[in-house]
Parts: structure tokens; C-alpha cells; sequence
């Protein structure tokens, strides 16, 4: 009994440990916001740690920090603004690249991130700007995977689906989250002219990671794929809107800072949407009897605690 206790002590520790040791890697390069030039000597550090390191002649840095954790970086060198950037929780072994546009004192301008990129192995990671350009028949996100994806194929349904293959597996075999919860597929529609509109809303979508295998055991054991989707978190207010004879959307968002600590927000992200499959399937010699319209909205609504906590609801 003894001895069973001190193995299961010494592997609790172990795991502890670790969890611990755990690391995810940021780099960039920071450049003169007047004139565009590399700066060097940048101290680039976890604020409350020891944990820092300077930029090389080049402007180019790169640091290493613990996994699944949120953390705040400060970028400071004499005659220059200092500045934070809120780094979200990265899994282990992920490379975020963060550009920074670094200010003079003396300047009148803001400090600008230019580029937030995230390399995650087995995962492609897309930002939805360029993905809304392509033409999809079902107005569905998931219609746009086989454009991104190898080994990715549409299902049965044809181009009305929003079902997709993965490396010749089933439809009910891919993952789909969306801020970490599972979303799961109606079973009760299954042909391509019934299909209405899937959870995801592109609108809403900051950016999203996508693996056709090899992905993270945190996903779940489906075999095939694993899709990830970020909806905003919205700065300030915007919206936008749309119309085709395939349907129409529109959405708005913002933030809404109560107090006078910048780092406790309001944020609204409300999005609704309109298909309709009438004008292609009025076409067909195949004649139903069901109407081929949906309709969707959707919201999210997060207030920030403090720096690390918040709290949201989507529906």
C-alpha cells in the first residue's frame, strides 16, 4: 500500500511538473512607425515576470511562454512608447507571430500590430476576410473547406450540401467547435435540398483552424477532421450587410466600456441571416412540396471581469 501511494505521489507530481514545462513560441519584428525601419534593443517581456528578451538588429525577437495561459506582453525602449498586447491562452508547441509598428515618443500615432498569425501543428489557420469572396451555392461555411483543404471533398448532396468528406470518411465524422463548444449535426436532414443553414456564421468569425488529421487529443476521438472556429471580439462599433437572390445577411457589433478601467467591456456580436433555395430548385423537373427558406440570428454577448476572466453567451 505503501509503495502504491508513493508511485501514485511521484506521478502526480510528474504530470504537474509537466503541465508546467509546457511552452508555445511568439516572434515578430518591430519597425519604426515613421519611418519603417528595424528597431533594435526593443525589450520584449511577460509583464509581472522575469521572462524577457531584446529585439536584434533586424527588429526580429522571439520569446518563449507558457502554454494555456493569457498573458500581457510589453514591448519598451527609451524613446519610445511602451506598449501591451493581450496574448490569448496558445496551445503547446503553437508559434504566434505578432509585427509591431513601434512609435517615437514625440509622435503623434498609436501603436500598430500589423500582423497576429498562428502556426499550429497539423492545423491550417485562415482568417475569414479572402474566404468571403468565394462563391458557395448553400451559403454555408463549411461549403468553403475543400478550397482550403487537401484531401477534403464535398459530400453526396453535390454543391447544395454543406456536408464534407475528409480522406474518403463520413460526414458525421468531423469535429466542428465554435469558442471551444462541439456543435452538432442535425441527423434528421440529409439531402442537399433540404439543408438549411449551418451554425456558423461567417460574419461573426474572426478566424478559424482546420485539420484533416493529426490534430490535438483535446478535440474529441472523431477520426477524420477537426474545425475550430473564433467568433470576434469587437473593438468598436461596425456592421455589415448583404443581398443576392440566394438570400441576404447583415450583422453589427461593438463594445461599450461602462467604466473607466479599459479593460472591462461590453461586447455585442449580432448576426442574422436569410436562404432560399426557391430560385435553383424551381429549376429542376424534380418537384417538393416543403419550402426551401430558413432564417437565422445569432448573438454574442461577453462582458470582461478583468484581464483573464469574462464571461459570454451565444445563442
Amino acid at each position: 500500500m505503501k509503495k502504491s501511494l508513493t508511485t501514485l505521489f511521484f506521478t502526480i507530481i510528474y504530470i504537474v511538473l509537466w503541465g508546467q514545462d509546457q511552452k508555445a513560441r511568439l516572434s515578430g519584428t518591430i519597425t519604426d512607425a515613421l519611418s519603417n525601419q528595424p528597431v533594435e534593443l526593443v525589450t520584449v517581456y511577460i509583464k509581472n515576470t522575469t521572462t524577457a528578451t531584446e529585439s536584434a538588429s533586424d527588429g526580429k525577437w522571439q520569446l518563449d511562454i507558457p502554454a494555456s495561459q493569457r498573458i500581457i506582453l510589453v514591448f519598451s525602449r527609451v524613446g519610445y512608447k511602451e506598449t501591451s498586447v493581450d496574448v490569448e491562452p496558445l496551445p503547446a508547441n503553437a508559434r504566434q507571430q505578432i509585427d509591431i509598428s513601434f512609435p517615437p515618443v514625440n509622435a503623434d500615432i498609436e501603436v500598430i500590430v500589423r500582423e497576429s498569425r498562428i502556426d499550429q501543428g497539423g492545423m491550417i489557420r485562415e482568417e475569414v476576410t479572402e474566404m468571403k469572396l468565394l462563391p458557395t451555392t448553400s451559403g454555408n461555411l463549411e461549403s468553403i473547406l475543400p478550397h482550403i483543404a487537401l484531401g477534403t471533398s464535398s459530400g453526396s448532396g453535390g454543391e447544395l450540401t454543406s456536408q464534407y468528406n475528409v480522406r474518403g470518411g463520413n460526414y458525421d465524422e468531423n469535429l466542428v467547435y465554435v469558442n471551444d463548444f462541439e456543435i452538432y449535426r442535425p441527423q434528421l436532414i440529409r439531402a442537399g435540398q433540404q439543408e438549411g443553414l449551418t451554425f456558423p456564421n461567417i460574419d461573426l468569425i474572426q478566424n478559424l483552424t482546420f485539420s484533416s488529421g493529426g490534430f490535438e487529443a483535446r478535440y474529441g476521438d472523431k477520426q477524420s477532421s477537426v474545425l475550430d472556429i473564433r467568433y470576434k471580439r469587437p473593438e468598436k462599433f461596425a456592421g455589415s450587410a448583404a443581398a443576392s437572390f440566394l438570400g441576404g445577411s447583415a450583422h453589427v457589433e461593438g463594445s461599450w466600456q461602462p467604466g473607466t478601467d479599459r479593460y472591462k467591456k461590453l461586447r455585442y456580436l449580432v448576426g442574422a441571416r436569410y436562404k432560399t433555395n426557391r430560385y435553383l430548385l424551381g429549376s429542376l423537373d424534380t418537384k417538393g412540396e416543403y419550402a426551401p427558406n430558413f432564417t437565422d440570428v445569432q448573438a454574442y454577448l461577453t462582458y470582461d471581469l478583468s484581464r483573464d476572466w469574462q464571461i459570454g453567451l451565444i445563442g
